[in-house]
């Protein structure tokens, strides 16, 4: 059977695929059809069903649980490795009339925020890549920031204002629940529990060969450097890429309880996650 999916160029996602997309792993009857698309993008395809299996934000997951069901391994969670909100001025004082750039309506990110500062209103839709300088350059008051820029946002001239993983932390004492894996409902069981396995072996085997998957890392890694590159892997892969385990289901479940906190309700069809 062959599957497309959707995942982003980010180096946490190409670690964790290097085995699968290089076939270094046996995939048996599987065949997978990769597309690399920005997180964002990712959240917007999987809203129009366009992959049968993809990266998303845990919290675009709660808008298309009905199409897609969620796999234990693959995930990016943990702990000290959230967004942060940042700004050119240290100072600045946040009201509604500011002007937050942000890397997707639909991003856990965006979640975050809205739970911690909801007077935030005057966001703009902004490639996570591009936020940095735009806030650095004053177009706007301060910006969300994800991924690698959390490494970069200080040689920018940028300032931390909050950081939001550590707000949900405080609030939850759970991991930050950033993106996972989804599958389509309508395939049969045992592929979703074959994809999901598959997953969760090429996670094992890119930690036990960490050598063999770093030029295609940095191949789509672009202009990072392989510091920056080494130090975004192992904040945002661990053990609960392998499989989320009873911690990291409490907090995508926390996620899910606190929606009707932001004005959202989202109709969550079960089960949740793909089993055995």
């Amino acid at each position: 059977m062959k599957l497309t999916i959707g995942i982003s160029p980010c180096p946490n996602d190409t670690f964790i695929f290097d085995a699968i997309f290089n076939h270094r792993l046996k995939l048996g009857d599987l065949q997978f059809e990769f597309h690399m698309l920005d997180v964002e993008q990712l959240n917007r395809a999987a809203l129009e069903g366009r992959f049968d299996v993809t990266k998303l934000s845990y919290f675009a997951f709660t808008q298309m649980s009905d199409n897609y069901q969620m796999l234990r391994s693959g995930g990016a969670l943990g702990h000290n490795c959230g967004p942060l909100l940042v700004s050119h001025d240290p100072l600045v004082k946040l009201d509604e009339h500011s002007r937050i750039a942000i890397p997707g309506i639909h991003t856990t990110a965006n979640f975050l925020l809205t739970k911690a500062y909801p007077f935030l209103i005057q966001k703009t839709e902004t490639l996570f890549s591009d936020i940095e300088s735009a806030v650095a350059l004053k177009k706007f008051d301060a910006g969300l920031i994800i991924h690698e820029s959390r490494f970069t946002y200080m040689n920018k001239g940028l300032h931390l204002i909050k950081d939001l993983g550590q707000y949900w932390e405080e609030q939850t004492q759970t991991p930050i629940p950033l993106g996972g894996i989804v599958i389509k409902r309508n395939l049969p069981e045992e592929v979703k529990k074959e994809v999901n396995r598959l997953i969760a072996e090429s996670v094992t085997y890119a930690f036990k060969n960490p050598n063999e998957s770093k030029s295609f890392v940095q191949q789509h890694a672009q202009e990072m450097e392989e510091v920056v590159v080494n130090a975004h892997i192992a904040l945002y892969v661990n053990s609960l890429s392998v499989d989320l385990g009873e911690q990291g289901r409490k907090g995508v479940d926390l996620m899910f309880q606190q929606l009707p906190s932001i004005g959202i309700t989202a109709n969550i069809t079960q089960p949740l996650f793909v089993e055995g």
